[in-house]
């Protein structure tokens, strides 16, 4: 039997039975006992409308791996919905296009502007530990310095134009970005970044939990369908002309569809006190 076969055996999908069944604060619960059980490779969120806890397991997560979540959600386990995913579920960060740091490459978000000072955002994850950005892998045209990062628990960092000679455009692409939205579970978005170019998906669910070990772990992130790869992170996630989230991670393969995950760009707003434009 195959092992999709076995989980469907074993965690059967909510149905019109077992619909509230268990509820929002006894899901959440469940949510408490994935992040005591910490298996690296994981991601959930909370579908009230299903009436369960989506948990996301890439292809590090082992069969017993699996069965040790069951086995520590206890009476809750039937609230579990397992749904696996090909690849590594990785914040995305690599060498090659888009922003450069020496150590890695990523992608620029949002442009933004607080008094006359102007500033990108990106992935904590890139920020931490890079002081310093340029356009290129030679390091020859400097964009400015990391002035702000939050990883993990957030995924978020800020970047301060300092070189006059690098425009500081109020466009993703060709998308004018005039405003914020907040996501919601079926919004259509698009995500650009320097790697996987446009992609076009939706939301799947909110205030997401991922793990990619070594204890960094992330939360109140946006879950999507969109498929993303490695530095493609801190790039933007838009809907229409409304800035909606930044790129935290995803499983970097592209194969049999996609998921990855995002910062709200509200909450990176409002932390730094800054304003798209």
């Amino acid at each position: 039997m195959g092992l999709v076969a076995a989980m469907a055996l074993a965690v059967p999908a909510a149905s019109a039975d077992t619909a509230g069944e268990f509820g929002a604060s006894r899901l959440a619960a469940v949510g408490d006992v994935l992040l005591d059980a910490d298996v690296a490779g994981t991601g959930w969120y909370v579908d009230t409308a299903g009436d369960a806890v989506v948990v996301i397991a890439d292809s590090t997560v082992s069969d017993a791996q699996i069965a040790a979540v069951k086995r520590a959600a206890g009476p809750h386990a039937g609230a579990l919905r397992i749904e696996r995913t090909a690849g590594r579920l990785s914040p995305q960060l690599s060498g090659g296009d888009g922003i450069y740091s020496p150590g890695g490459r990523c992608s620029a978000g949002f442009n933004v502007v607080s008094g006359g000072t102007y500033y990108f955002l990106t992935a904590g994850h890139c920020t931490s530990g890079h002081p310093t950005w340029y356009t290129d892998a030679t390091y020859s045209t400097q964009i400015g310095p990391t002035v702000g990062s939050s990883f993990p628990g957030n995924d978020y960092g800020i970047v301060r134009y300092a070189n006059p000679s690098v425009p500081v455009s109020g466009t993703v692409g060709t998308v004018d970005i005039t405003g914020v939205a907040n996501a919601t579970v079926g919004m259509s978005v698009t995500f650009r970044g320097a790697v996987s170019g446009v992609v076009s998906g939706v939301v799947t669910g909110l205030n997401a939990t991922i793990n990619y070990g070594g204890g960094d772990i992330i939360y109140g992130l946006i879950s999507t369908n969109i498929c993303t790869q490695p530095g493609d992170s801190g790039g933007a996630l838009y809907s229409g002309d409304k800035a909606i989230g930044i790129l935290s991670g995803g499983t970097g393969s592209c194969a049999t569809g996609g998921t990855s995950f995002f910062q709200p760009v509200t909450e990176v707003l409002s932390a730094y006190g800054v304003s798209i434009y």
